[in-house]
């Protein structure tokens, strides 16, 4: 059984061997299936929105949506680090609003850390959730929640000056206290810039491969969307298999060959007797 990481063996991993993994995924099932593995992280991401809600994205996602989701994964992966995202709103405008929606997720979710997504605007919440005593995972580039604002889910800091604040933005979620940052949507060399100067480590999706750690979506990799997005590897098909054994099901239904005897509780009651041949 493994051990669960902690926060300062997550930081420990900056200019190391060990590379931190992390999937996000939603639900106690899913959860402890991750948990059997060597998968270190969980990410209780906001995606949850589009993968378990049936939401077109992230903003609809409420701070009682994240409590709910994390609960439940904290107690299918009692071994892996959870991270709790921060939902849209959960911040935006008010520092004590920050730090109570932060301490929901963090103390009622069970979670190890909060995830606060945004740029330069969010510094200064990050740094007073992590007063508070929150442990907090950064999160720039292409952000999902501000996705309107950058016309949609593309890759961000693709010109000089867009890459240049990247950095210097990553720099200052460093220094506002953040033990980990996300980089999402950014390219191979700007996210290999930034993790080169920062002293935290970087956890990339999308980022390419000089992060110091990967993180992908659970429903992604394992083949259950029907669209994963380029920097997504599949790794299993689900979708394929769970809809064959599905339909093989409904087959054996509809021709009467499920359920047999060895499917049934067979105790023969005075009265209640079948003519059975199998």
């Amino acid at each position: 059984m493994k051990k669960k990481i902690t926060v300062p063996e997550i930081m420990a991993t900056k200019n190391s061997d060990k590379k931190v993994s992390m999937v996000a995924c939603y639900d106690f099932m899913s959860a402890t299936l991750v948990n059997l593995s060597k998968v270190d992280m969980i990410l209780v991401g906001d995606s949850l929105g589009m993968n378990m809600l049936g939401m077109k994205g992230t903003v609809g996602v409420t701070v009682d949506d994240m409590v709910y989701h994390i609960k439940n994964v904290v107690k299918g992966a009692p071994d892996t680090f959870v991270v709790g995202d921060m939902p849209f709103g959960a911040y935006n405008g008010n520092i004590d609003k920050a730090i109570e929606n932060a301490t929901r997720i963090f103390a009622e979710g069970g979670c190890d850390c909060v995830k606060m997504e945004g740029g330069m605007n969010t510094v200064p919440y990050i740094e007073a959730v992590v007063k508070a005593g929150i442990p907090v995972m950064g999160h720039i580039g292409l952000t999902p929640q501000t996705s309107a604002m950058m016309g949609g889910f593309k890759v961000q800091g693709k010109s000089r000056e867009a890459a240049d604040f990247l950095v210097e933005t990553a720099k200052a979620v460093e220094k506002a206290g953040a033990f980990l940052i996300n980089l999402e949507g950014i390219p191979v060399g700007v996210a290999k810039r930034i993790t080169e100067e920062l002293k935290i480590p970087t956890m990339g999706i999308g980022a390419g491969k000089y992060c110091d750690s990967q993180d992908l979506v659970w429903p992604d990799i394992m083949g259950v969307n029907d669209w994963i997005p380029k920097f997504a590897k599949k790794y299993c098909d689900l979708r394929t298999y769970i809809v064959d054994g599905l339909n093989q099901f409904a087959d054996d239904v509809n021709s009467g060959a499920f359920p047999t005897k060895e499917y049934s509780y067979n105790t023969v009651v005075e009265g209640y007797e079948v003519d059975d041949e199998e």
